[in-house]
């Protein structure tokens, strides 16, 4: 087999290449450039769980970052066994082509109890006292301590928050050189986040984001010049461009003021009680899952957000067919956003009521995703927060605001202008000029056999 490499870099889109990516626009003009059609959801593990299987998300179940489970009655995001994912993962399809076959997973999602070779996954530890500490779970178990002992702990706060930054890409490219040195896996998975976090606080602005452009391609410089070296095939992708968004749409306030939304009041402040809705929804960027507890309610949901500002698509159980999202994990209304904006999971009225996991950064107790994550409301607040924790004192990081317009790029929604289409770039072979995100799959098994 080829050893290849897949490269994901995280929003990656013509839109935002030019005088900032020399590397990359110079690499771009040698090589054969497709764009990726987005698929409901556009959003880091649909996207991802697609290209590895080749099955849409009605097939994989991966029908969001999160979905709420029926069971438990409880919102789940950002899980991370791979035994979530309903479909044959590519690297036991290569097994099986070649049983010498090898697999590096770094940094892909649902990266644990994987059939890969050799795994890296973000994994902080939650200690008795209340506090998380930065640290990553790997397979074998000694890779993880092989991996902080030569680069330094994880930088689990460059990772995502209002600290993210090129020092999360620039450790996860390290590993990823470590293990092609060590171990010289068939196929190398490499996920570079950086693009991700400035196109949501920034917009995909060429301009306003120039300083992180210029960072992550001299480091994909760094790394493919590094594979090439080796003789491995090199594959750069993205999942999903971003968007410029100017409007958050409040989708769970909706839902409240008809009377749908359970709440309960616990220390003052308010909860989303699940369980005990008529309806909720369960926002991902933009794209909302909403759940409701029978026939009637579901269409009472309809009627209320047909022609809500903001929504571009209303699927109820014949659109979830034809967009490829019927699976018993997804919402009984699917709702998509129009591309200028995107859904918050807000759901209290008053700010003052708002759950204290709200000021947080806390991706697993929100019940929806949250960019606002990425902001901080003082440097100073936070500074005094610090300050507190090197002195022993107990403390809680409530340093993020409840301020949903700062947020300017957005995706998950499809019916977006193509020039912020994520894109395949491969020297090994021309493929077409657009693609469907399930044939990601086959061009990876294309350059492994090459």
């Amino acid at each position: 087999m080829q050893r290849t490499v897949v490269i994901d870099i995280v929003g990656l889109s013509s839109a935002v290449i030019g005088e900032h990516t020399p590397f990359l626009k110079n690499y771009m003009e040698n090589a054969h450039v497709s764009r990726i059609k987005p698929h409901l959801p556009a959003v880091t593990t649909s996207m991802q769980t697609t290209y590895l299987t080749g099955l849409w998300p009605s097939q994989h179940g991966i029908v969001g970052n999160g979905w709420y489970d029926r069971t438990d009655c409880e919102i789940k995001f950002w899980k991370q066994s791979h035994k979530l994912v309903q479909g044959e993962a590519l690297w036991d399809s290569a097994k099986r082509m070649d049983p010498g076959f090898t697999c590096a997973q770094l940094f892909w999602w649902y990266n644990m109890y994987t059939g890969a070779d050799f795994s890296v996954t973000p994994r902080p530890n939650y200690l008795a006292d209340g506090r998380k500490m930065p640290d990553c779970y790997s397979h074998p178990t000694s890779l993880r301590d092989e991996l902080q002992t030569k680069f330094g702990q994880f930088p689990l706060f460059s990772f995502w928050g209002p600290g993210a930054n090129i020092a999360s890409s620039e450790w996860i490219a390290n590993a990823a050189m470590y293990v092609e040195d060590k171990h010289h896996p068939t196929l190398s998975l490499v996920y570079l986040p950086h693009l991700d976090y400035c196109q949501q606080k920034f917009g995909p602005d060429p301009v306003g984001i120039g300083k992180e452009l210029r960072e992550i391609d001299s480091l994909l410089e760094k790394l493919v010049g590094f594979y090439e070296r080796k003789a491995v095939q090199v594959i750069l992708l993205s999942e999903y461009g971003i968007v410029p968004v100017s409007k958050p749409i409040h989708i769970n306030r909706i839902l409240r003021e008809a009377g749908l939304l359970g709440i309960r009041t616990e220390r003052g402040l308010e909860l989303l009680d699940a369980g005990a809705s008529a309806a909720f929804a369960v926002a991902d960027h933009q794209i909302a899952h909403i759940y409701t507890k029978d026939q009637a309610t579901k269409e009472q949901v309809m009627r209320l957000l047909e022609g809500e500002v903001g929504i571009d698509l209303l699927l109820d159980d014949a659109g979830k067919k034809q967009y490829h999202l019927d699976h018993e994990r997804a919402g009984d209304v699917v709702a998509v956003s129009k591309p200028d904006s995107w859904f918050t999971y807000y759901f209290w009225l008053d700010d003052r009521v708002a759950p204290d996991y709200a000021r947080v950064v806390d991706i697993h107790k929100k019940p929806g995703y949250d960019p606002v994550e990425m902001f901080m409301t003082s440097k100073l607040r936070a500074g005094y927060k610090l300050l507190r924790k090197k002195l022993g004192f107990r403390y809680v990081m409530d340093v993020i605001p409840l301020d949903a317009t700062r947020v300017k790029g957005a995706h998950g929604a499809i019916n977006i202008p193509r020039e912020y289409y994520p894109l395949l770039i491969t020297k090994h072979k021309r493929w077409e000029d657009e693609l469907e995100p399930t044939a990601i799959r086959d061009v990876i098994l294309d350059s492994l056999r090459t």
